[in-house]
């Protein structure tokens, strides 16, 4: 099943404006009716949560409505319609989007994918016997618009992650990685990024979107558009810093979707060939580094407060 990826995220919130200022501030451009959209095309949808249009809430206080991914034509949804038509109800809308329920609770949406081709350079960095710039080409600025290019991927709390894996592997879903204990870190067959999935084990008090985020084009983006969300009031929650597992740089913030919203750049990418590792979860095999965020300084002026 060529599942590409996802498309967009479904919230059902409370207060519309906050979660509204809050993904202009993030960078994603404005659709109109909630929509809200990266360079490609991914993006995020807002609804009031009693908006009688949305699926049925979960029991516990996740805001997430659903998840709609982008397969890559009409064989696959006609494939996934027949798996899961096996055990489920199945129904496609007006909207040309397949839906069922997984077997955690979660709300899925399938569509033949509305991605644009993204023709942007990556970063490129200058190194001893590797010049990638052009000669007198700036590696950043000030205005560089640092903009989230795709959704990258989404990370559940479950209360079974045996069993969800399981359902997401009838769907063409393998494990890259994964935390022993947690959760598998999962690659749908239409991409090579090392990840569009991640589970972890939870109560199920817990089960609901611990955070989504979206691709940049390189480190620097993370950090210029991280560091002009802090300058906007938003409160970082973890980073910046750079993953193991997948090996992106990462920045977390708070947000009032009532779940964690990253910005990440630089995923490693693997095929079929990749045999998936396992690591004891914790600090030490989560990031190879952490940074903490500080205001601006200069030598010559007052030595920097102590990280908090």
């Amino acid at each position: 099943m060529k599942i590409i990826g996802l498309e967009y995220l479904v919230f059902g919130v409370d207060d519309l404006d906050a979660c509204t200022n809050y993904l202009l501030d993030y960078g994603l451009a404005p659709l109109g009716n909630g929509c809200f959209e990266a360079l490609d095309g991914s993006g995020v949808h807002l609804r009031h949560c009693d908006d009688p249009k949305l699926p049925v809430a979960m029991e516990t206080a996740s805001q997430l409505r659903e998840t709609v991914y982008g397969v890559a034509d009409e064989a696959t949804l006609q494939s996934i319609e027949a798996e899961m038509s096996r055990d489920r109800p199945v129904t496609r809308g007006d909207d040309g989007v397949l839906r069922c329920v997984d077997d955690m609770g979660f709300a899925l949406g399938f569509r033949i994918t509305q991605r644009r081709t993204l023709e942007l350079q990556s970063e490129r960095i200058n190194a001893p016997g590797d010049a990638g710039r052009s000669v007198n080409q700036l590696g950043a600025s000030k205005d560089m618009p640092a903009l989230p290019r795709s959704l990258s991927h989404v990370v559940y709390f479950v209360p079974d992650s045996v069993k969800a894996e399981a359902f997401y592997a009838r769907l063409g879903f393998v494990c890259t990685d994964r935390f022993v204990g947690v959760g598998p870190f999962l690659r749908p067959s239409g991409t090579l990024d090392h990840h569009t999935l991640f589970l972890i084990q939870t109560p199920p008090f817990m089960k609901g979107i611990e955070h989504f985020t979206f691709h940049m084009g390189g480190p620097s983006e993370v950090m210029t558009a991280g560091t002009r969300f802090v300058e906007k009031g938003y409160q970082s929650f973890w980073g910046p810093g750079r993953h193991q597992f997948g090996s992106n740089w990462f920045w977390y913030f708070n947000s009032p979707l009532g779940c964690h919203v990253e910005y990440d750049a630089d995923m490693d990418l693997h095929d079929e060939s990749w045999a998936a590792r396992e690591a004891i979860p914790g600090a030490d095999n989560s990031q190879y580094f952490l940074f903490s965020y500080r205001e601006k300084w200069a030598p010559g002026g007052q030595p920097p407060p102590p990280a908090q």
